[in-house]
């Protein structure tokens, strides 16, 4: 007769629980998200990542890329004011409005070959991956 192992019945209850939050989570994830909407696809030998950041300057963006993490921060301060030089403000409005995403690259990229643009509230930000072509390997002959 085989024993059960408590701990190896509360392991697999722990991996079950986690599966189906995790599948939980992937239906709810757009909902919760409050960062940008971002855009990761493959071509040739780049990684291009879109990212969309309507509203703000080139210069309230910041761009960093640690490893295979690109992380986008977007910072502004809103002002709206109503009224002239004769006018007692009864209400006036200031906020500051931060999104900050981090993605993790699906391949490794060269650090000094990323170039990032910013046109009409979208970041496209494009990372070139290392020539795999240029490594000389190892033949391994098969008997």
């Amino acid at each position: 007769m085989t024993r059960r192992s408590p701990i190896d019945e509360i392991e697999r209850a722990f991996d079950r629980m986690s599966r189906e939050l995790a599948a939980v989570g992937d239906e709810f994830e757009p909902t919760l998200r409050r960062g940008p909407n971002v855009d990761v696809a493959t071509r040739d030998s780049e990684v291009v990542v879109v990212v969309d950041l309507p509203g703000f300057d080139v210069e309230d963006i910041d761009v960093s890329l640690v490893d295979r993490d690109l992380t986008i921060t977007a910072e502004r301060d809103e002002t709206v004011e109503v009224g002239d030089d004769e006018t007692t403000f009864h209400r006036r409005e200031r906020r500051q409005r931060s999104v900050q995403r981090r993605v993790q690259l699906p391949e490794e990229v060269v650090d000094d070959e990323t170039t990032a643009t910013y046109e009409n509230g979208v970041l496209t930000v494009t990372l070139a991956t290392p020539d795999h072509d240029d490594v000389d390997g190892t033949t391994i002959e098969v008997n």
